[in-house]
């Protein structure tokens, strides 16, 4: 398995060295749509780097309700306690735009990280930079309009899909932003009529990058700033 190979961001950064160490034991996966990746106090098998498609990771309350507390692409990796030594999560992680990636079992990841203390950094920098955008998700929830919510949203998953075609209900963003479908309809309406998308039924897509980043007005922007800060190519990792 060559790394030059992979787009998954995580692995690309890892040194030669380190990257033997988890090479042998990488199993490439197809990830449909909704597949689980963990389940809530479920035990771990699994800690997975995407090479493509979207994930999410959805709070779920005792009485059922979800929503979308974060989202990863190819430039990470889940679950993140695993790097930590724990096996289990409070919450739901899944694909919600089909990708492919590798994965790597549990175990197997903690004897690469207790061999190589060089490996473990990029996981924590990754760690931070998703705390960030959680932290981001929950301003943005807090303090800006559902339309704004939504172009935010947007532009993530542009980031990690590389394409202006999203493929994805009205249903479905209502369920991962926590809105009612009508609230997604109206927003959506909002955004074309600025002619920053086209949205179609199960399609949106982004006419103006630039327009939809302006229009977002702040919440969006810097945890994707602070990823690259840390884990880009710019970025070196050190002792």
């Amino acid at each position: 398995m060559q790394k030059a190979q992979m787009s998954n961001r995580i692995l690309r950064s890892l040194s030669d060295q380190d990257f033997k160490l988890l090479a042998p034991y990488l199993e490439e996966v197809e990830m449909p749509s909704r597949f689980p990746i963990a389940r809530p106090d479920t035990l771990l098998e699994y800690v997975y780097f995407p090479d493509s498609g979207i994930g999410a990771v959805i709070s779920v309350l005792p009485d059922g309700k979800k929503a979308e507390a974060g989202m990863f692409g190819s430039e990470g990796f889940v679950p993140t306690s695993t790097v930590i030594g724990d096996t289990v999560v409070p919450y739901l992680i899944e694909m919600q735009v089909a990708g492919r990636g590798y994965r790597i079992s549990v175990d197997r990841m903690r004897e690469a990280t207790e061999r190589s203390a060089t490996l473990q950094i990029p996981f924590i920098k990754f760690m931070h930079v998703f705390a960030v955008q959680v932290s981001y998700t929950a301003l943005a929830n807090a303090k800006f309009r559902v339309e704004k919510r939504l172009a935010r949203w947007i532009l993530m998953c542009h980031d990690r899909v590389k394409a202006d075609v999203l493929e994805i209900t009205h249903e479905y963003i209502a369920f991962l932003l926590g809105i009612r479908r009508p609230s997604v309809t109206t927003a959506l309406h909002i955004l074309e009529g600025h002619r920053l998308i086209r949205s179609n039924r199960g399609t949106i897509i982004v006419v103006n990058r630039g327009g939809l980043e302006r229009f977002a007005a702040g919440c969006y922007g810097l945890p994707e700033r602070e990823f690259e800060r840390l884990l880009g190519a710019g970025s070196k990792v050190e002792l």
